[in-house]
């Protein structure tokens, strides 16, 4: 197996999560998504929307985060990360499909207008034009374009911010009656959640959990419990320190907005 991946993405997190949960080895290819290596004519090949990660099994690329956890699970069923119990099976699935449902868009979202334009913004206009102008779909050009330049201000910050809270405020939900979110043991859904839980840390936004206002201390638990496995190396030995010195300051800078925003829905 082969693994194209870059270090800090949450959905090439996942996978990594699951190889590691299931001890597969893969030959690993980082991409480098600043400097836009997901959109050589080789890796189109592989993976026509130009995204990470792309596993590679027996010549053939699987692609898409979710589809390729759940190939893994096939193809390596003896370390189960799928529930016997077809009702938390079914439960299993309906976290699962959370973010191609539109949660892991809300993230980036949220992502971008705190932290990651100051990325674009310190390599100067030029640069940025040059960037806007290699994406190909318009609407999502302006979206990216109106993140960078306005940040929070930026149109649907505030319901991603929202969306994001809403999620934790669920984890937090199931996590008070069950150890992991689809029952008794870790599950590709525990996998799916990480990485986004992860992120939050980074963002310096614990609070959403940590605060014992918001009764969200099951997160807090679980977060324990996950880090506590081998499998977490899938996450900590891939940290880049700059990303996360970013993420940190500016998330930092932008808490009390963040919360302003996220109030200002309920």
């Amino acid at each position: 197996m082969e693994l194209y991946h870059n270090n800090m993405s949450t959905c090439a997190q996942k996978v990594r999560l699951v190889l590691r949960e299931k001890g597969l080895e893969v030959t690993e290819h980082p991409i480098n998504l600043r400097a836009g290596e997901q959109n050589a004519p080789a890796y189109l090949k592989l993976n026509p929307k130009g995204v990470v990660p792309t596993l590679v099994d027996r010549g053939q690329p699987i692609i898409e985060s979710t589809v390729i956890c759940e190939y893994l699970e096939d193809v390596a069923p003896q370390v189960a990360l799928r529930p016997a119990d077809p009702l938390w099976r079914a439960r299993m699935r309906l976290w699962t499909l959370q973010p191609d449902a539109g949660f892991h868009h809300a993230v980036g979202t949220v992502c971008t207008a705190v932290a990651f334009r100051h990325q674009f913004i310190a390599r100067g206009p030029e640069q940025v034009a040059a960037y806007l102008a290699g994406r190909p779909d318009p609407v999502a050009r302006e979206r990216m374009r109106a993140l960078i330049e306005q940040g929070l201000d930026a149109p649907g910050v505030g319901a991603a911010l929202r969306a994001y809270d809403a999620f934790v405020g669920r984890m937090a939900q199931q996590l008070a009656q069950t150890p992991w979110l689809a029952g008794e043991s870790f599950s590709l859904a525990d996998a799916m959640a990480l990485p986004y839980i992860v992120r939050l840390e980074h963002l310096a936004f614990e609070g959403w959990w940590t605060d014992p206002a918001r009764g969200r201390g099951a997160v807090a638990g679980w977060l324990e419990r996950c880090k506590a496995r081998p499998s977490y190396a899938a996450i900590a030995d891939y940290i880049e320190p700059p990303f996360v010195e970013l993420t940190l300051r500016y998330g930092r800078e932008a808490r009390a907005r963040v919360a302003a925003e996220i109030a200002a829905g309920v």
